[in-house]
């Protein structure tokens, strides 16, 4: 089966950190674009980083900038999201995603929910 299984996530006091796994099964995800999204209760899915596909452009949310490094590695077939730096307002189920457009703008395409396989989701908790 095609899937995307999120790890990683957990309960972390302000300041700390962790760093997110997307394993990717039946698919390699070395010729994909992938993103991570987070949901906060009360709030609509957004992206808060993303790789492209081709070129491996990155784009980052402003409020994570400086604070998460999304990067791949393809011997796994897995992509990381290191999160560094965290905040309450960083609390979320956070999801990723992989789409196989090569897109001429990745921010743009991180701008929107619309990617065609998505994982279920792991949950981060910052609070102290």
């Amino acid at each position: 089966q095609v899937q995307l299984v999120e790890s990683g996530g957990g309960l972390v006091q302000p300041g700390g950190s962790l760093r997110l796994s997307c394993a990717a099964s039946g698919f390699s995800l070395a010729y994909k674009s992938v993103g991570w999204f987070r949901q906060a209760p009360g709030k609509e899915r957004e992206g808060v980083s993303c790789v492209s596909a081709g070129e491996n452009a990155t784009y980052y949310e402003n409020s994570v900038k400086g604070r998460f490094t999304i990067s791949r590695d393809n011997a796994k077939n897995t992509v990381y999201l290191q999160m560094n730096s965290l905040k309450p307002e960083d609390t979320a189920v956070y999801y990723c995603a992989a789409d196989p457009v090569y897109p001429s703008t990745i921010q743009t395409m991180c701008l929107h929910t619309r990617w065609g396989i998505w994982g279920r989701g792991t949950q981060v908790t910052v609070s102290s």
